[in-house]
């Protein structure tokens, strides 16, 4: 299976090895966004699929953990999970495990809303 991605990197490096420096920019900057996307995907892959930890995982990629729970939550794989404030945890890793294992798909409806303080009494 081929992934087109590999191919827009090789063509946005091609576009920026020998066009003026402003023009490059736009090729190089495509190439980050590319391979960001790619590394996240992978990320999740990893954790997922292989159970690796988020740490493991930020670890391998060469991020601090903090910065993989927004990252995973941007993923195909891992979207439906994120929490409210867009991130993925370990918990929320666990889950889509078991999904994955057992064969299920999320559904958004099943997400836990977010606590909400009420007071007693009013005064």
């Amino acid at each position: 299976m081929s992934d087109d991605r590999y191919n827009q990197i090789r063509d946005a490096l091609d576009g920026a090895e020998n066009a003026p420096p402003i023009d490059a920019l736009r090729h190089l900057r495509s190439v980050l966004d590319i391979a960001s996307a790619m590394l996240d995907e992978q990320m999740a892959r990893a954790v997922v699929e292989s159970d690796v930890s988020i740490r493991s995982a930020a670890s391998a990629a060469g991020l601090s953990e903090n910065a993989v729970g927004p990252r995973l939550a941007r993923t195909s794989m891992l979207a439906d999970y994120a929490r409210p404030n867009g991130r993925v945890t370990a918990a929320d890793v666990r889950r889509a495990q078991y999904d994955r294992e057992a064969g299920a798909a999320v559904d958004p409806a099943d997400k836990p809303t977010p606590l909400r303080f009420k007071p007693r009494r009013s005064t």
